[in-house]
């Protein structure tokens, strides 16, 4: 069954099916080869992925990313960033990284992440004379953060999938963000430290502080309010989404008023059809979770890494590898669906914490929306530079070399990861 599995998966996705077909096919494959010939199993489980109060928590978030994207947050963002680093070598890159991580504390997704900030700060460092292969990928890479800090669209769905605390995947996704951010910061400080074309002539002044924080304060107490209010237990992630929307809505429409009420149904239509095909992937995933788990596929994969080694760190970095290939072939929200249900029995089974996979699995295949040839936020980035992926392959690889040190860094010391849980358990 393991063959056949990957056999109808890798094979529809080498023929450019869409994933969520792909997904649904290879399910109903796998159905038969089980002997079961009720077509409604699949429909059952689909259903059975989709119907969850969590779950709802995705669309608000993409919608609350298509208002922001619309009502002029993310330029107040940059600007509040800009002020603060303005004055230093190399500026808007790590303006890029720092906007990038705050952004990642609204929106939970690296594709809105990466296209909010790269239509703003991109045009700004092509006009400076920046290398812009290298501050495009910066760009991508920085947006990639977006589903570690949170609030985070992956961490719902693993949670969901492995029946894991969400609050303590966000809690325990804050520390690994950072330490990306400041990872890509000592990247582009290394690039830049002997360049003089990239100096500023910029001189920092706490009145421009104080005034980028003024005209951005309504934008940066948004990730304050989600996350106050699913930390503090006063609203689910669910309801914290729902506020989340309203309170860009509202901000959008009568404080900054850059939303107009024409706008609303082509923002809505572009949540709705990320919504569709996310909530496609989910029940497919569902269902061939299911198949998976009946046919015993975990435990397979198990004996399989264990005649390999019974050490836990050699069965870690095995999966890692194993994640970052997959990370290349198939886009984040596909491949942590259906890696959750078959890796997280063996993490159970060796007593390491699911909370910390949840992290290393989400970090790992963040890394491949910078690979080719499936690497979407990279994708994004051709679209926003108009560069060809082999340009910007090439110079994605210092940030993917930073990106993996970190990785490994939280793989094995998990401590780094359940830090900020433990502490507030």
């Amino acid at each position: 069954m393991l063959q056949i599995f990957l056999i109808c998966l890798f094979g529809f996705i080498a023929i450019n099916v869409p994933i969520g077909f792909a997904l649904l096919i290879t399910a109903t494959v796998m159905m038969y080869m089980s002997g079961i010939t009720e077509p409604s199993v699949i429909v059952q489980n689909m259903i059975r992925g989709v119907n969850s109060f969590t779950i709802m928590a995705v669309p608000f978030f993409m919608l609350a990313g298509e208002i922001m994207n619309e009502g002029g947050i993310s330029k107040r963002i940059v600007r509040f960033a800009s002020s603060l680093l303005g004055h230093i070598k190399g500026s808007l890159g790590y303006v890029s990284i720092l906007t990038g991580m705050l952004f990642a504390g609204v929106s939970g997704s690296a594709l809105a992440d990466t296209a909010a900030v790269g239509s703003v700060l991109y045009p700004l460092m092509k006009s400076e004379g920046y290398h812009e292969e290298r501050s495009v990928d910066l760009i991508c890479a920085a947006g990639t953060i977006g589903p570690i800090i949170p609030p985070s669209i992956p961490f719902i769905l693993y949670g969901v999938m492995g029946q894991v605390s969400i609050i303590q995947l966000f809690e325990a996704g804050m520390i690994p963000g950072i330490l990306i951010g400041g990872a890509l910061g000592i990247v582009w400080w290394f690039y830049t430290r002997n360049k003089d074309s990239y100096s500023s002539s910029r001189v920092f002044l706490w009145r421009e502080v104080a005034a980028a924080t003024r005209d951005a304060i309504w934008s940066l107490l948004l990730p304050v309010i989600i996350m106050g209010g699913i930390l503090t237990g006063i609203a689910t992630p669910t309801e914290s989404a729902v506020v989340a929307c309203v309170y860009a809505i509202f901000i959008s429409l009568f404080v900054y008023r850059e939303l107009k009420w024409k706008a609303f149904p082509r923002v809505l239509l572009a949540a709705a059809k990320s919504t569709a095909t996310v909530f496609l992937v989910i029940g497919s995933a569902t269902s061939v979770a299911y198949f998976i788990s009946t046919a015993r596929i975990p435990g397979m994969i198990s004996e399989a890494l264990l005649n390999v080694s019974d050490n836990k760190y050699v069965i870690i970095l095995l999966i890692n590898i194993i994640l970052l290939v997959i990370g290349c072939v198939m886009d984040l929200t596909p491949a942590l669906l259906i890696m959750t249900p078959i890796f997280l029995p063996i993490i159970k089974q060796f007593g390491l914490s699911p909370v910390w996979f949840g992290v290393v699995i989400t970090v790992n295949l963040c890394i491949g929306l910078l690979t080719p040839p499936v690497g979407t936020v990279l994708y994004v980035g051709c679209g926003i530079s108009k560069k060809s992926i082999s340009q910007l392959s090439r110079a994605m690889v210092p940030y993917i070399l930073a990106m993996l040190v970190i990785l490994l860094l939280i793989s094995y010391v998990p401590g780094i990861v359940t830090l900020i849980p433990d502490l507030l358990a």
